[in-house]
């Protein structure tokens, strides 16, 4: 038995929930229903009302001119307006990086909210002003918060979670994102939002997830890495740590933080400038991050390319040659957000366990088993063929389910597992930057492909996933386990470095508590056997 100066904590130990990871979960949970959950019920949202937006676009110009539009002119006008969330996605994206360095992330989310209840404002009173520019306004300002928010966050969860829960912890942001998109669906529904006196409602009702951010985010505390290496601040650092560890900082994890801050000092004092956050320029300039960079890059874009957004699109038309009663589609639809969100559930008890690189790649090759299926059954069902429209159905849900289970939320992960503290914002903001852009091309040449290839519109999705699928199966080392210096060396020989990298000073049994893969999920932080919640916060 150890003494209580010596006390060293054993592996079963180390994989329990304690009081600490019940403080992590709300941390985590604040976080995130300000943060990734937006992007996904704000993506969702605007189906529902798209006919009623377009009457009010046409009636708004009428009355405005005297004369009516034209239904392409109107489809114009619709494309705009969704075409300014993948904009202001992008710009948000470029904002991310200078605000988490120099508000902090926690705050950032918290500042991130004002975009947000502009854009509610707008909305709100569009009507009244007889303005359909509003709501363009309104949905760039949504697209700049789930920009700013999809980087900051797994930002925020990696490094607060400690080794052994940090790819779970970081995973929950696509478990909110699909969580978010299931719930816009279910706000949509006509029985609720989803009507025409009630549509700016809808789009407005993004406000109450934001302000109970603002209500409860402030109680807990910032990352305790921002304030360590970043800000300087060693005893906010400690503050922080303990309570989110729930009592004494873990004297270990202070010193790896400690060791990575000299490092970051070091190579600032050999490079002859001040140690500060790296500019997305400097990380393209840096041979040593090229490999993490090309990865990055490439996960990025592949998430938003490879057609899962795009599916969404034919599952109307697929439900309704289905059988199903036009009046109840909307409840068929709300099944596809339903297996997004299980399949991201099920992926976060499995990302400890099977590792980051298994998921993303067996995901992709998954996505291009069922696109080749779809694409037949699509040929088929215009042929009359019966029973296709059944197939079609259960590769919509095939599809879903492959894109949630791996790429949804791995590819988040990446930036805050292969960047050390100083390049991170800039990593996220690089990663950022392709998703939204991918996401507009997506959006702008989408109508073109289905025009252009018909039955056979998902062909280039297939290869999106074959190309993303081989590229990060040779490119992407697994990162379960492993610390950023062990990450770091494996893409050293991809980049054609020859460098000794000092091993951290752990014990075996102390190492392993503060593994990255020890197996346990962000679903059992909640089973909290501990003591009362109250002595901890």
């Amino acid at each position: 038995m150890n003494s209580p100066g010596e006390r060293v904590p054993g592996p079963d130990e180390t994989s329990r929930p304690s009081g600490n990871a019940r403080t992590l979960a709300l941390t985590v949970c604040s976080a995130a229903i300000g943060g990734t959950f937006q992007y996904g019920y704000n993506i969702s949202i605007i189906n529902a009302p798209t006919s009623y937006i377009q009457g009010f676009i046409n009636d708004t110009y009428l009355e405005r001119w005297g004369i009516g539009l034209d239904t392409p002119e109107v489809t114009l006008l619709w494309t705009l307006i969704v075409s300014a969330f993948p904009l202001g996605g992008l710009v948000g994206a470029l904002l991310a990086g200078p605000l988490a360095v120099h508000f902090g992330r926690k705050n950032s989310l918290l500042l991130n909210n004002s975009f947000l209840f502009v854009g509610a404002v707008l909305v709100l009173t569009c009507r009244m002003a007889k303005s359909f520019e509003m709501i363009i306004l309104a949905r760039f300002l949504v697209g700049m918060n789930s920009g700013v928010s999809m980087n900051v966050q797994p930002m925020y969860f990696g490094e607060s979670a400690p080794k052994h829960l940090r790819g779970a912890v970081a995973f929950s942001s696509a478990v909110f994102t699909a969580f978010g998109i299931f719930m816009g669906q279910v706000v949509g529904l006509t029985a609720l939002l989803g009507t025409e006196p009630l549509w700016a409602y809808l789009l407005a009702s993004n406000a109450l997830p934001g302000l109970i951010q603002l209500l409860t985010l402030p109680w807990f505390p910032d990352s305790p890495r921002y304030l360590l290496i970043d800000r300087g601040d060693r005893e906010a650092c400690v503050r922080a740590l303990g309570r989110l560890r729930g009592g004494e900082a873990p004297v270990l994890e202070m010193e790896e933080m400690l060791q990575e801050q000299q490092q970051q000092q070091a190579t600032a004092l050999n490079s002859g400038s001040a140690a500060s956050a790296q500019t997305p320029w400097s990380l393209f300039k840096n041979p040593d991050l090229r490999a993490q960079l090309r990865t990055v890059m490439a996960a990025s874009s592949a998430m938003m390319l490879c057609g899962n957004d795009s599916i969404y699109f034919y599952a109307s038309y697929i439900f309704l040659e289905a059988g199903i009663p036009p009046e109840k589609i909307q409840y068929a639809t709300i099944g596809t957000g339903a297996s997004e969100l299980t399949a991201s559930i099920l992926s976060n008890l499995l990302i400890e366990r099977v590792g980051r690189r298994y998921l993303l790649v067996g995901g992709y090759s998954l996505m291009c088993c069922w696109s080749v299926v779809f694409t037949v059954a699509l040929t088929l069902q215009s042929r009359g063929v019966p029973g296709m429209a059944y197939l079609s159905l259960a590769c919509v849900f095939a599809y879903i389910l492959s894109f949630g289970l791996g790429p949804a939320g791995v590819t988040g992960i990446l930036p805050a597992e292969i960047f050390d503290q100083a390049a991170r914002p800039a990593a996220y903001m690089v990663a950022g930057s392709f998703m939204w852009i991918s996401l507009l091309l997506l959006g702008m040449l989408f109508p073109f492909i289905v025009s252009g290839l018909g039955d056979f519109c998902f062909l280039p999705f297939l290869a999106v996933c074959l190309v993303s699928a081989v590229f990060l199966g040779l490119t992407l080392p697994e990162t379960k386990g492993k610390t950023l210096a062990e990450i770091t060396v494996e893409f050293d020989g991809k980049n054609g470095v020859k460098k000794e990298r000092p091993d951290m000073q752990v014990d075996e049994p102390s190492r392993e508590e503060y593994q990255l893969g020890k197996a346990c999920s962000f679903t059992t932080l909640t089973q909290d056997p501990g003591p009362d919640f109250k002595n901890e916060i």
